[in-house]
């Protein structure tokens, strides 16, 4: 569904009373570009100030400084503000980021499972998630919101739980931080890895992986499928779960995280060795959250 556009540059800063009102009644349309019209705006002001400062520090132009010139200067100043704010790389992109992680708009950081985690990478039974959600999970709670929906429609055409394919969802992307993309930068959509064999006839994304050759990892470029949405990743992976005889026994595998992600991994799903012990960790995490959520 299209959206109103977000205020112009041109119609002022978020000082601007009328400016701010349309910033507020696009932010209820579209969250995303209202925060980063937000910290575009607060970018601009800033530098606005940093250069009323360097001007203060300027000695007058004699008979020339007077009432007039300083308000052509605070103008001009004010255009070079907004003309120079927004630039790829500026503050404003760091400020979106961090506002899109407090509102729980993209996914945040969480705490790395790998490394120190337990030998026993069997998840904890639902009645017993009771940990609180910390701080740098918020934006996976995020993630798992966003993706509800459509993987409970998966659930119910593979009878695979909709926490494990929100899990696995997150460990193939990082959390939706590592989503695979097309050259042009946009996402394909493509949550779960799944690649573009012969019989695809759909759009393609080619990009570098991480494959596991005889246990050695190795960059490799390959052909991955791409969607127009999420929804429609999810719905392509519960075809593939339902009608390929080799995922057989991982829909078969219920309510059982370890079986479902050794499943997987003994179907040859990924060739990382340590693919199952992840996932299930990640499978974890997501019920934790899902509780957290309820």
């Amino acid at each position: 569904m299209a959206t109103a556009p977000i205020p112009a540059r041109a119609q002022g800063l978020g000082i601007d009373a009328r400016a701010l009102d349309a910033l507020r009644g696009a932010a209820a349309r579209d969250p995303k570009a209202a925060v980063r019209e937000a910290a575009r705006q607060f970018e601009a002001l800033f530098m606005q100030e940093l250069m009323k400062s360097m001007r203060a520090t300027t000695p007058a132009n004699g008979m020339l400084d007077n009432e007039g010139s300083r308000l052509g200067t605070e103008m001009l100043d004010t255009q070079l503000a907004a003309g120079l704010s927004g630039m790829p790389g500026g503050l404003s992109e760091a400020i979106a980021r961090q506002l899109e992680r407090q509102m729980g708009l993209s996914p945040g950081p969480i705490p790395a499972t790998g490394t120190r985690a337990s030998a026993n990478a069997t998840a904890q039974p639902i009645d017993r998630l009771d940990k609180p959600v910390r701080i740098p999970e918020k934006g996976a709670a995020g993630f798992v919101r966003q993706h509800t929906d459509a993987a409970a429609r998966a659930e119910a055409a593979t009878g695979i739980p909709a926490a494990f394919m929100i899990a696995q969802a997150a460990h193939e992307t990082g959390w939706g931080r590592k989503e695979i993309r097309h050259a042009d930068g946009t996402s394909a959509n493509n949550l779960f890895g799944i690649k573009a064999g012969a019989n695809w006839k759909g759009p393609v994304a080619e990009v570098t992986t991480t494959e596991y050759i005889g246990g050695v990892a190795r960059k490799v470029t390959a052909r991955f499928r791409a969607y127009s949405s999420h929804e429609e990743s999810f719905a392509d992976y519960a075809r593939l779960m339902k009608q390929s005889p080799r995922y057989a026994g991982v829909v078969a595998s219920g309510g059982d995280a370890r079986a479902f992600a050794q499943g997987l991994q003994k179907a040859g799903y990924a060739t990382d060795p340590a693919y199952g012990d992840k996932l299930t960790r990640v499978i974890d995490t997501t019920l934790r959250l899902q509780r957290a959520l309820a």
